[in-house]
């Protein structure tokens, strides 16, 4: 199992979101985490830019996008700009991407949002071209016409992951990428609909087992505080009424929101919800620290009781 935490941007001016970030970075390489996984949020920081800043601050620790929305670029740029970010991390890049939601794609962008699942595949066969590095990307299909040089080698094979909800989706994952990147997919979801699909898809195509990783908040606290701490993963995280993705993810689970996913409670508590996931077939672990309180101070406090916990269980979890 790969252990890995979530850094974003947040809140806060530029300069400081830079500096909190690489602060963290620091921190989840010095403490052994596996995996950085950077959210793309629409309002916010590039996360590959971010990535390649942070690739010159560490050196080992792998760096991954969850994730980089398909519509906003072309593949030929999206392969650029994550060959740039690979050198800069010295091979350390874990390219998710995704097809997105409506309220991203069309709501904010004006882009159609017709046929996702077709859109990625056609996609997908041009970025996969373009990691490669081999010179010039010829791909014609029902999406793309593509013939471009590129002469942007990558330092080490380019992992890509995808966010895949649907069974069409978890299919092209299995047949055309490394692995899925989740959200809002708890152990059920994972275990009889996430993992068997992919799986069967990937060895269909003569893969390899893909990665599965499981976004999923936690929060350390005294078990008289879990159900506070799952309500407030439903009032900052919540996004499955907006989503219908994630509403149809849900209802191949067990949980109603993002706070029934939380894992909450002391550390043995966490160990057990953690160990739930593998089980289920989770590969990778991407964890969203959740801090209390009701101040900033408390929550600082918690965020950093939190991630020291997840240091130590790291270790014995591998």
């Amino acid at each position: 199992m790969r252990i890995g935490v979530m850094i974003g941007p947040e809140r806060g001016d530029s300069g400081r979101k830079l500096e909190r970030m690489l602060r963290d970075i620091e921190w989840a390489e010095s403490a052994g985490m596996d995996t950085a996984w950077i959210p793309q949020i629409p309002t916010d920081f590039d996360a590959l830019i971010t990535i390649a800043a942070m690739g010159l601050k560490t050196s080992r620790i792998e760096l991954g996008t969850a994730v980089v929305p398909l519509q906003a670029q072309h593949p030929i740029a999206l392969a650029r700009q994550a060959l740039s970010a690979h050198a800069a991390s010295g091979g350390r890049l874990a390219l998710g991407v995704g097809p997105s939601h409506h309220w991203i794609v069309s709501d904010m962008l004006g882009l159609p949002y017709d046929k996702p699942a077709a859109y990625t595949r056609d996609y997908l066969e041009v970025l996969n071209a373009g990691l490669l590095g081999s010179g010039s990307v010829d791909v014609e299909n029902d999406t793309f016409t593509v013939h471009n040089p590129l002469d942007l080698g990558p330092v080490a094979p380019v992992p890509v992951l995808i966010a895949a909800l649907g069974p069409v989706m978890l299919r092209i994952a299995g047949e055309q990428a490394d692995g899925t990147v989740l959200w809002m997919a708890d152990e059920r979801a994972i275990e009889s609909h996430i993992v068997p699909k992919i799986s069967k898809a990937a060895a269909d195509a003569g893969r390899p087992a893909p990665r599965v990783v499981a976004g999923l908040p936690v929060c350390l606290c005294e078990p008289s505080r879990v159900d506070e701490a799952k309500a407030r993963a439903n009032r900052i995280l919540a996004e499955a009424e907006v989503s219908p993705n994630y509403q149809r993810l849900l209802d191949q689970g067990s949980a109603q929101n993002v706070g029934d996913m939380c894992i909450a409670g002391d550390e043995k508590q966490i160990e057990a919800g953690l160990r739930r996931y593998a089980d289920a077939g989770a590969t990778d672990m991407s964890i969203r620290l959740l801090p209390i309180g009701d101040n900033r101070d408390e929550l600082v406090a918690s965020k950093q009781r939190t991630r020291e916990m997840i240091a130590a269980l790291a270790q014995e979890l591998r």
